[in-house]
């Protein structure tokens, strides 16, 4: 009677399982590969809805009654539609900026970071409009999803109120409503700020 050595026996079957680890873990890393492009995809559709119900009522509010105006439209109705957006989704959208307007947009340490790295590519000749980023991060004990997608500085109507040129008006109302304000000085084609999103992810 022939007998194996129980040594040969596991290395044949680790060699044998090899092939199967392998192409586990090539199925896990594309499925995360594509639940992380399905949530920067979804992030994309959201953000364009955001900034198209922002643009309509900046133009109404413009319309109405020009800058004066749309700085009651920005604080108030902004926070309001994101808030809307937000809770519809059970995600954080919102907005911010490394020069914000209110101090209640500043950026956390991950956006800081994003905000950095849009600069830098913005220097490096990068069209801002076309920047983004996202990744699943760590955040409170959990991972999630984030996405930033840059807003550039368009010269209207954005330097009525964020450029180096503002109507004494609108800079009184400006210092009036937001004393630490440090949205302004900004020129067309700069990085104004970003949309930023949170998705939570299942446990």
């Amino acid at each position: 009677m022939v007998r194996f050595s129980p040594v040969v026996d596991r290395r044949a079957a680790a060699a044998a399982l090899l092939p199967m680890l392998v192409a586990m873990s090539a199925a896990a890393t594309e499925s995360s590969a594509s639940d992380l492009e399905r949530r920067a995809q979804a992030s994309r559709e959201l953000i364009k809805e955001f900034a198209g119900a922002l643009k309509r009522e900046l133009k109404g509010a413009l319309a109405e009654g020009g800058p004066l105006r749309a700085i009651t439209a920005c604080s108030a109705v902004a926070p309001a539609i994101a808030q809307q957006y937000s809770s519809q989704k059970g995600w954080r959208i919102g907005r911010t900026s490394l020069k914000p307007r209110n101090p209640a947009n500043a950026p956390d340490r991950w956006e800081r970071s994003v905000l950095e790295s849009f600069e830098r590519r913005r220097t490096a000749g990068e069209d801002p409009a076309r920047m983004e980023f996202f990744e699943m991060v760590e955040q409170d004990g959990k991972r999630v999803f984030r996405y930033m997608k840059a807003v550039p500085t368009a010269e209207k109507p954005c330097l009525a109120c964020h450029g180096s040129n503002i109507r004494p008006e609108v800079a009184a109302a400006l210092d009036e409503r937001y004393p630490e304000d440090k949205a302004r000085g900004f020129r067309a084609g700069e990085i104004r700020g970003a949309f930023t999103i949170t998705q939570p992810l299942p446990r």
